[in-house]
């Protein structure tokens, strides 16, 4: 039995292999959007003599300020909805963001919520007495590797996520929330990339990170090369379809609705490594801009807002088209990154995931 996670292992591009056209930012991470931050807790313990925990818990804050008090405008967008995002409906009637986002195993939800609920109220006296709190966490399934009755992840877990979190280089593969996902039945977990686009000059940031828990071995795709099929050893047991939570920050200035059609864009990265949507598996999107920020209150009861434009003359080109093609390259991206830095984890009853072994699939993408 495995005593501690496996060591991250070197990310796509370092292997040489680029996605697309556009330019990442500096990190290729969705903490290139000013701002925002990312925090993992892993909780690893038990062995076959008792209970095994392969888990744990991300959290993502949308800015450096308090969401509460300060909230961002957001959408959010379904590819198959076996899954659950909670506050999903809310923001999609307010079009607003208004806690950190913090991704979970499913047996964990209600523990995530209440931590925090418990961490804004304790930052902010009028969190639970002037309104609500209503976080926003998503699920995805790791009890292929992690013995989901043990139910390990404590709100003290979530809360050193929520207080770790930075805004410098991001942890990808078997770690946090990414603990115990798989991926094309190889190991998973998760993942994240990031696109620049020149707009009129100014140049803004879309980032994704993903938690992905999703797609069987035949579907999968690297960099445009159907691989999966010749991949056809180190199987799991049984195969253990889960699903994949995806968060899509950027600084452009951009309304809910348009945050919607940027998150659908999520469904286009999946597809090109191989996912459809598979029936048992909840990919669940949200998107949000952190250009400005929408207070509980301001004076007059009205703000000014920018937004991009939409709908130019199509014979013109529309700017939103690099941006769709942002949140594609950097979707496709993640979902690589977390199969690359992933490594062969066991865990409950004798389970195991094989990470993607490299000297099989390189040669296959150089052909």
């Amino acid at each position: 039995m495995m005593t501690s996670p496996p060591p991250p292992r070197p990310r796509l591009r370092d292997h040489g292999i680029v996605i697309g056209r556009l330019p990442t930012g500096p990190l290729n991470a969705v903490t290139d959007v000013p701002g925002v931050r990312v925090g993992h807790t892993t909780v690893w313990s038990g062995d076959d003599d008792g209970p095994v925990a392969r888990t744990g818990v991300t959290a993502l804050w949308p800015h450096d300020g308090n969401p509460y008090a300060e909230r961002v405008y957001a959408a959010t967008s379904t590819f198959n909805g076996y899954g659950v995002l909670t506050a999903d409906l809310v923001i999609d009637e307010w079009g607003l963001l208004g806690s950190p986002v913090v991704l979970c195993d499913t047996a964990s939800l209600g523990t995530a919520y209440t931590a925090v609920v418990r961490h804004v109220h304790d930052a902010d006296p009028e969190a639970g007495r002037e309104d609500v709190v209503m976080p926003v966490v998503g699920e995805c399934d790791d009890g292929f590797l992690n013995d989901n009755r043990y139910l390990a992840l404590t709100e003290q877990h979530v809360v050193h996520a929520l207080t770790s979190a930075t805004t410098g280089e991001v942890a990808e593969g078997c770690v946090g929330a990414g603990t115990g996902m798989q991926l094309f039945d190889f190991k998973g977990g998760i993942g994240t990339a990031s696109r620049q686009v020149s707009i009129e000059g100014t140049t803004y940031t879309v980032g994704v990170l993903l938690n992905a828990n999703f797609g069987t071995r035949r579907q999968l795709r690297i960099a445009g090369h159907h691989v999966g099929p010749k991949l056809t050893d180190r199987m799991p047991v049984r195969h253990h379809e889960g699903s994949c939570i995806a968060v899509v920050a950027t600084d452009l200035p951009l309304l809910p609705h348009q945050l919607r059609r940027v998150a659908r864009r999520v469904d286009i990265g999946l597809g090109r490594v191989g996912s459809v949507g598979n029936d048992g598996s909840g990919e669940i999107f949200l998107a949000f801009s952190t250009a400005q920020r929408v207070p509980r209150e301001v004076p007059g009861a009205t703000m000014s807002v920018q937004t991009m434009v939409e709908g130019q003359l199509w014979t013109r080109g529309s700017p939103l088209d690099d941006v769709f093609d942002a949140v594609a390259e950097a979707a496709e991206e993640a979902a690589l990154n977390a199969l690359f830095v992933a490594d062969t984890t066991d865990g409950r009853d004798g389970h195991r995931l094989w990470g993607l072994r490299l000297d099989d699939v390189l040669p296959l993408l150089t052909r």
